[in-house]
């Protein structure tokens, strides 16, 4: 179930961008607090002793709280610097509590890493924490100063396509490094 929840939750935000856009001319701020303080919510109850996901999820719903209370338009555009907030705050703190969250995920596939390897883990970690601070203020400042066209464009497509470029650039320094290109 909880692999259900968070599979909606990626969906949702891959199209909230998308659904602020068009739903700002016919929906309500409120409906959309409702739907995802309900996903933040099923997340919470489903998570169990987990502290990262709760705190998170505390937030979110503090969050779609702020938004139903203040049924603001442009309160909508600062749910994805909380999602960048959010990245930053996992990846961040896995490289002052350890491990750092890309050796987390590189062990999933290779459980007895190499020293080299889990330097490099670390690098690409803080390459990731620095991705999601320039993501936050990025959309922060095309949610304080931008039209709302430029804020979907960004937030819908454009940070995919950078976190996108991030991961198949990373792909292939890693096989260079291991010595497979």
């Amino acid at each position: 179930m909880n692999r259900l929840i968070g599979l909606v939750l990626l969906l949702a935000g891959l199209a909230y961008p998308f659904a602020v856009y068009y739903g700002q001319q016919h929906l309500a701020p409120r409906f959309f607090a409702l739907l995802l303080g309900g996903l933040w919510l099923a997340r919470f109850l489903s998570q169990g002793q987990k502290p990262g996901s709760r705190g998170m999820a505390i937030a979110a719903l503090g969050f779609c709280v702020l938004l139903g209370l203040a049924d603001s338009p442009t309160l909508l555009r600062w749910y994805p610097a909380l999602i960048s907030l959010f990245g930053l705050t996992l990846f961040g703190l896995s490289l002052k509590y350890g491990p750092p969250m890309v050796e987390r995920l590189a062990r999933l596939h290779e459980p007895e890493l190499p020293e080299v390897a889990i330097a490099y883990t670390r690098q690409v970690t803080k390459v990731w924490v620095g991705f999601f601070i320039f993501n936050a203020a990025l959309v922060s400042a095309l949610t304080l100063w931008a039209p709302l066209s430029w804020w979907t464009l960004y937030t819908g497509l454009i940070s995919y396509v950078l976190m996108g470029m991030l991961f198949a650039g990373e792909w292939l320094v890693r096989q260079r490094v291991r010595g497979h290109v």
